[in-house]
């Protein structure tokens, strides 16, 4: 009778084992050759040690694959600066890539984690520092338009966001917290033209909003209107009515912080470069991740400042904007928003101006704007929930698009036509928030 085939798991010890029979093999040949003296025996010890490194390196390269915990926790905390201290945790991960990454070993993946997490606690701790100093300094930042770069964006809790979809947030202590986005050109292209909503009151929003006069450094301009805006952390020109969907989609900034010195700085800087992505890129399937994150100083309600984080799925934006929310002149207390003192010197220009101390005194204290009229002849008036511009005067909007009429003026600054076409166009069509 023939012998029967051997059962399966014969074979796969066979396999399994084969690199160590080679070098029991090698251990037979060297005994041999050293009790007979005949070196025939060392013919067969190079290739057995071949085939046995061989099946070494398979046995290696099965049982070290890809590490697939490649996320990292960091959290930040105890912040220290000159004035006072404050707490932030943060969650940092891979940032969202077209293709795969490499695979890495154990070991080097604990070596980037310390990286990781020590670059993090270094750059977001001097943030927090230089928007201590600035807006202490009552300062526009390096740039005078208060934004400046700060490299490649710092992206978290993204990557269970789908395209198209946005989630806010509040921080421990009640304030707006991170906002989130994956945005699409669709988003975009709907939210052209007029304003989708009716900003909503941030958290701690100010019972007093008054008039106040900035004289900018950059533009030697002076600002003549209400102290502070209701700031998107996500914009409406990127998002739409989503933008409009909850409080922690807005934070208490001031009119330079929304708009910087120029309208093109602040948060607006950072809207424009997404903007100018989906411009270059009319109808693409890209996406932009996009994160404003608001810091505070330790249990103040106002914060001092935002990061915004921004990456396009193609890389080809890929940028990190700090936002400082001060204004230039003015001392806030970020504890409750009210403004201190304004130190303001008059600056040379082409029409007359005053200094801003005397600005302010000329421009009443007010709340939010009521029927009655301000009591000058450039006054807008009221009638039926509408602000009426004074003849030879406009609402000028952060998209830069100027208006005879609006509902909520403290959204717009209010200028003369023929400064606002300096820095603006006029309006092609309006809405129910705004008429041309």
């Amino acid at each position: 009778m023939k012998n029967k085939s051997k059962k399966w798991w014969f074979w796969v010890l066979a396999v399994l084992l084969f690199p160590f029979l080679c070098l029991y093999g090698i251990y037979r040949l060297v005994i041999n050759y050293r009790t007979t003296g005949r070196k025939v025996w060392l013919v067969g010890v190079v290739p057995l040690a071949l085939v046995s490194l061989f099946g070494f390196v398979v046995y290696a390269g099965a049982f070290s694959g890809p590490n697939s915990d490649n996320k990292t926790e960091t959290a930040i905390s105890s912040y220290s600066s000159s004035s006072s201290s404050s707490s932030i945790s943060t969650s940092t991960k891979p940032a969202k890539s077209v293709s795969k990454s490499s695979s890495t070993s154990p070991s080097n993946s604990k070596v980037a984690k310390k990286v990781v997490a020590s670059s993090s606690v270094a750059s977001t701790t001097d943030i927090l520092n230089k928007l201590n100093e600035y807006t202490n300094a009552k300062s526009a930042g390096p740039t005078g338009n208060y934004y400046w770069e700060n490299g490649s964006a710092r992206l978290s809790g993204l990557d269970a966001i789908k395209a198209g979809e946005y989630n806010f947030n509040a921080d421990d202590k009640g304030r707006s917290g991170v906002a989130r986005a994956v945005l699409t050109y669709s988003q975009y292209e709907d939210s052209k033209g007029s304003r989708q909503g009716q900003p909503l009151d941030p958290p701690a929003w100010p019972s007093s909003n008054p008039k106040i006069a900035i004289t900018f450094s950059l533009t030697e301009r002076t600002y003549h209107g209400y102290l502070y805006n209701r700031s998107h952390s996500i914009a409406d020109s990127l998002l739409g009515e989503g933008s409009y969907t909850s409080k922690y989609n807005f934070t208490t900034g001031t009119r330079s912080q929304n708009v910087g010195a120029n309208q093109n700085g602040g948060m607006r800087y950072a809207e424009e470069l997404a903007e100018n992505f989906w411009k270059a890129n009319p109808n693409t399937s890209s996406t932009i991740d996009y994160q404003t994150t608001p810091v505070y100083n330790a249990n103040e309600t106002i914060p001092r400042g935002s990061i915004v984080d921004i990456k396009s799925s193609d890389n080809t934006l890929n940028i990190e904007v700090i936002v400082i929310n001060s204004a230039e002149g003015l001392e806030i207390d970020y504890a409750s928003g009210t403004p201190i003192s304004s130190t303001t010197q008059p600056v040379q220009s082409e029409a007359p101006k005053v200094s801003s101390s005397q600005a302010v005194e000329q421009a009443p204290v007010v709340t939010e704007p009521s029927s009655q009229t301000v009591a000058n002849d450039n006054s807008y008036t009221t009638e039926g929930g509408w602000s009426i511009a004074a003849p030879g005067m406009v609402f000028v909007s952060e998209s830069n698009k100027y208006y005879s009429s609006v509902t909520n003026p403290s959204n717009y600054q209010y200028m003369s036509q023929a400064e606002a076409s300096n820095i603006a166009q006029p309006a092609q069509r309006g809405n129910r928030y705004a008429r041309p």
